[in-house]
């Protein structure tokens, strides 16, 4: 038995050191197979929804100290390859799925999911019940977790560790809430990304500065497919390294952590809002905007995260079917145009410009007397959908009109 407080036990699955265990912060404990690398990982545990795109998923920055839990059942029966990745590894710091496949069957696979996380050391489990643990997830809301499988199940003394030690590990892993992990995942040096498609080898329409602060590698790529060159600048860059760009725009990327813990950011969003660049941010992107416009952020009690989130534009009336990862969100009034509250209204008018239809969350933010927009999700679409991919055009359309001095209204 596990002792949460005085009156409250939940009983545990008897394990081996040939199991591996994936551990609660409230107490949890559920026994499976070790699938991927054997050790111990730690790290929010959250759920993802996609059926597929797993290898997407799996190496989103955004993912950073997270321990992902897919929804869908049967997992690896396409393997990986080298072209579907998101960044140059895996992010994820564990990985829980009920049947990983035992055969990999697609033309395009260059390996096995599971040597893929053992390569790269990415402690999993399977055969657990996915159902339980996500219902589990959807009423507690996300925390901490661990998985342990091999020799890190044992205590100090070489004996099999008791549910309690697991569950006192798990409690000393870093709460999400606080962690600034940008810094982690950004590029070390600035890399430039040619028009692509049919603008291949022709001079660029537009320049974008595109700040890494967890960026998916198909987000410039879909800027480029439009004729767009994008210098992607590392996290340290200065309002004076974007400018020696000259660009047209500014991008400002996904990425992992919580946005209240990020100011330098935020200051930095403010020196490109006051420049006049056009903005165009997601994820969290979405939420620097809503911080440097004045509006606070806080954490959801589980997150949105996979590619079948609905979502309608406001400005359209048009329902989305998008993809998501984001356990933060803005607080700004739904429904209706306001001062943005930084500084006395010093960026003019913003309103919501998307909404989850789930939940209400705030999905976007459009500024009418600057040119700046965000959103929550991720119209790139790295598994898919493709219904947000007009949010590119608006970008360019948007530095095609703060180019010939037209107002964003």
């Amino acid at each position: 038995m596990v002792k949460l407080n005085d009156s409250e036990t939940i009983a545990v699955e008897s394990f081996s050191q040939q199991d591996a265990v994936l551990v609660l912060e409230d107490g949890q404990v559920y026994v499976g197979k070790p699938f991927g690398a054997i050790g111990e990982t730690s790290g929010e545990i959250v759920f993802a929804t996609g059926m597929t795109g797993y290898q997407e998923t799996l190496t989103d920055p955004s993912y950073d100290r997270q321990i992902v839990v897919q929804t869908f059942p049967h997992i690896g029966n396409t393997g990986v390859n080298g072209e579907d990745t998101e960044s140059s590894r895996i992010w994820v710091s564990g990985y829980v799925v009920r049947d990983p496949s035992p055969n990999v069957s697609n033309w395009r696979a260059e390996g096995s999911l599971d040597d893929d996380l053992v390569n790269q050391g990415i402690v999993g489990i399977c055969d657990i019940d996915t159902r339980k643990l996500v219902r589990h997830l959807r009423s507690g809301g996300v925390m901490r977790a661990g998985i342990f499988s091999g020799e890190a199940l044992l205590n100090g003394q070489g004996a099999l560790s008791t549910a309690e030690e697991l569950v006192a590990k798990v409690k000393s892993t870093p709460q999400m809430e606080g962690s600034h992990l940008t810094g982690e995942v950004s590029t070390g040096s600035t890399y430039t990304v040619e028009p692509c498609g049919a603008f291949a080898g022709k001079e660029p329409l537009f320049t974008v500065a595109a700040v890494d602060l967890g960026i998916k590698s198909m987000t410039p790529h879909r800027l480029a497919e439009r004729g767009c060159r994008v210098h992607v600048v590392p996290l340290s860059s200065t309002i004076d390294d974007i400018a020696s760009l000259n660009p047209d725009g500014v991008f400002f990327s996904n990425g992992p952590g919580d946005p209240g813990s990020a100011d330098d950011e935020v200051a930095l969003l403010r020196a490109i809002l006051d420049r006049k660049y056009a903005f165009f941010g997601i994820c969290l992107g979405n939420q620097l905007l809503g911080r440097a416009l004045g509006f606070g952020t806080y954490k959801l009690k589980f997150g949105h995260r996979g590619i079948n989130q609905p979502v309608k534009d406001m400005t359209t009336g048009k329902v989305e079917v998008t993809a998501h990862n984001h356990g933060f969100a803005v607080d700004a009034p739904i429904g209706k145009t306001v001062e943005a509250p930084f500084d006395a209204g010093r960026y003019g008018k913003v309103r919501v410009s998307h909404v989850d239809l789930n939940d209400d969350v705030v999905e976007g933010l459009q500024c009418l007397d600057i040119p700046a927009f965000s959103v929550q999700y991720h119209p790139e679409a790295a598994a898919g959908p493709h219904d947000a991919s007009y949010l590119f055009d608006r970008f360019v359309e948007l530095m095609r009109t703060a180019k010939e001095g037209k107002t964003n209204a």
